[in-house]
């Protein structure tokens, strides 16, 4: 699912932050991954619209000057941008390849796919998918989230699309629905390192995150179409989590789960890492 240059595009990186084109805004914000390089184009970053600096008072720069709406286009979800005081904008680019790849699932003619989508954001893959006929149950805990969310179906003209949109603790919601006997084709992931639930519950990726994928598993469908677990989660966390959850998938006919690093390439052909993602998939 490929955007226009004007849509995304990362611009340059270096000294510890990245400049990117998203939605025909030029933004300068932080990227740890681009600690210790060296920008290619220093004269570039002058023209941003919008600077983040965790440091400073006024945190975000030139918000008077962002196009209202602030608009970027994924396939036919149409995603609202904000910038938020962490740092983040609605959106995360490094999606792009995992949207792309919804396009490649099989979903024979005339039947019904189910997703789980956890963690789930503004719901830009839970757009994606519901457009191209899934039906989608999106699960996050923040209500100000969900809220954006559903104000992008409406942007998208998908408020009437199948989607389920539930409030919740991700790991009491599947275990949930594992007692319901709801089975899910697809289960999405993207959770954070440490984080809250609707209720106060207390989340950390390195307690809580076998037990969850242990019950991801458990809610797949007979013949699922697979599962992906994205993130940024330092690497030597994620892959002893693997490795305790291998037997499982191998069980259900799923080939092993392997860590990728994500990434994207800016104007001059550079790679920066924009954190992981781990799919499992059927055997052929």
């Amino acid at each position: 699912m490929p955007l226009s240059n004007q849509d995304y595009q990362l611009i340059d990186f270096g000294e510890g932050r990245k400049l990117e084109l998203v939605g025909g805004v030029l933004l300068d914000r932080p990227s740890p991954a681009a600690d210790n390089v060296r920008r290619n184009d220093p004269g570039r970053w002058r023209e941003a619209l919008l600077k983040f600096d965790l440091q400073a008072s006024k945190q975000w720069r030139k918000l008077d000057e962002i196009p209202d709406p602030w608009l970027l286009p994924v396939g036919k979800a149409r995603l609202l941008l904000r910038p938020t005081p962490f740092g983040h904008i609605g959106v995360f680019p490094e999606q792009l390849d995992n949207w792309a790849w919804f396009e490649s699932l099989p979903v024979p003619a005339g039947e019904v796919k189910r997703c789980l989508n956890l963690f789930a954001y503004t719901g830009a893959s839970s757009l994606v998918l519901a457009s191209m006929g899934w039906q989608v149950t999106h699960v996050d805990a923040s209500k100000p989230t969900l809220l954006w969310a559903r104000e992008n179906a409406q942007a998208s003209g998908l408020a009437g699309a199948p989607i389920r949109w539930i409030q919740e603790d991700a790991l009491r919601f599947v275990d949930r629905e594992v007692r319901r006997g709801n089975r899910y084709d697809l289960v999405l992931m993207d959770p954070p390192s440490y984080g809250h639930g609707p209720k106060g519950e207390r989340w950390s990726i390195e307690e809580g995150m076998v037990a969850l994928l242990q019950s991801v598993f458990e809610v797949l469908a007979d013949q699922p179409v697979g599962v992906l677990w994205t993130g940024h989660t330092e690497t030597e966390v994620v892959l002893p989590m693997l490795k305790q959850v291998e037997g499982i998938a191998k069980s259900l006919g799923l080939l092993t789960g392997k860590m990728e690093r994500a990434t994207l390439k800016d104007v001059a052909g550079r790679s920066l890492d924009f954190g992981y993602r781990v799919r499992w998939l059927p055997r052929d």
